[in-house]
């Protein structure tokens, strides 16, 4: 998308808004979330001991607190909760970019399903502190903390309470259709869009978080469907790609040129960190005592690459609050996912190879939690 712009080839001159990109990016986001929970198989925790539920509990809020850390260290005059909500944004990992490492067969299956599943959950657990954190940074800018604290309690609390109603009754509903035949398999997909989007809409009348309810609607629908959703899966590597790849170009060619006016070196220094330290640390420590050998240790936190959870989630707080450091939270997170797409591409097929042929046949047996 940068490449293709305005401001390098000039191939594509978009007179797009940001509220036309912001809208784009709500959509995108929404059926992300929805469907990333709603195709979950949790039978995955235990076939993969345990290992995801060790990254998301332990490692991902060590990584949010190593990232906090690291921010407030370089960027002088940010408050505690515009360096936490930057590391918070950073959290998260993209499976699609991944995808040459989880679809890889010579890697153990386990070690396969640990990095799907922790990149199909995180974004939605990152999400409320994402919420309360932007809330919090807002607040101590305009010296209404308790306002915003009352509004990210209420968006965190509404939110879930709709996503889980419609959801699981929608997930009834169409199982029930199936069951009786009333509905064509292809149906089934554009009833669950709906029903992701009527979650989002209905949690905003009633000044939840929308995106919260997409998220913990689409586990309920899972629930209330009763079995694997492979219509979401389908609709996952297809449409959903189709939304990532137009949301990713429209990123690069409108949001990225108005990032790169803000780079500074310690910019660069936190991308690196949050590349490497600030997910490669937490992930071994949340994975001691598990007698792992450390190529499996290393190979698990590094290819946690950020992509489209960090972006939206961007997205979304440059469109729903005031901040003061918006440009320096863009310009962080813009280059973060550039160097990630970057190295991760580069790195995800030769190392996956490397590792596959390392284990061979070998079996590492981790005691679970």
């Amino acid at each position: 998308g940068f490449l293709i712009g305005p401001q390098v080839l000039g191939w594509v001159d978009l007179e797009i808004s940001n509220h036309v990109i912001h809208t784009i990016a709500e959509v995108t986001l929404v059926i992300v979330l929805f469907t990333d929970a709603a195709s979950t198989d949790f039978t995955l925790f235990r076939r993969s001991g345990n290992l995801p539920l060790r990254m998301l509990l332990i490692g991902m809020p060590l990584a949010v607190a190593l990232g906090t850390l690291a921010a407030l260290g370089l960027f002088p005059g940010w408050s505690l909760w515009e360096a936490a909500l930057l590391a918070a944004i950073l959290t998260p990992t993209d499976a699609a970019l991944g995808q040459a490492v989880t679809e890889n067969e010579a890697i153990p299956e386990r070690i396969r399903n640990a990095i799907g599943t922790e990149s199909g959950l995180n974004d939605g657990l990152a999400l409320p502190l994402v919420v309360l954190f932007a809330a919090l940074a807002a607040g101590a800018s305009s010296d209404g903390a308790s306002y915003w604290l009352e509004f990210a309690g209420s968006q965190i609390v509404l939110g879930p309470l709709v996503g889980v109603a419609i959801g699981y009754a929608g997930g009834r509903l169409v199982g029930l259709a199936d069951e009786h035949e009333w509905m064509a398999e292809w149906a089934e997909g554009i009833a669950a869009m709906a029903i992701a989007l009527g979650a989002f809409m209905l949690a905003e009348a009633v000044h939840g978080n929308g995106f919260l309810a997409a998220f913990a609607g689409g586990l309920a629908f899972g629930k209330g469907l009763g079995r694997r959703c492979r219509f979401l899966y389908e609709f996952q590597q297809t449409e959903a790609h189709m939304l990532v790849l137009i949301t990713f170009t429209l990123v690069g060619a409108m949001l990225l040129p108005a990032a790169m006016q803000h780079l500074t070196l310690n910019c660069f220094i936190f991308s690196i960190f949050a590349l490497t330290l600030m997910r490669m640390l937490p992930i071994a420590l949340s994975l001691t005592g598990l007698k792992l050998g450390l190529h499996t240790i290393a190979f698990l936190g590094w290819f946690g690459p950020r992509g489209l959870a960090s972006v939206l989630f961007l997205l979304m707080v440059m469109q729903s609050t005031d901040l003061a450091r918006e440009s320096e939270l863009l310009a962080a997170v813009a280059l973060t996912v550039t160097l990630s797409i970057l190295l991760h591409g580069i790195t995800a097929a030769p190392w996956a190879r490397r590792y596959g042929r390392a284990q061979g046949d070998r079996t590492e047996h981790p005691r679970e939690i």
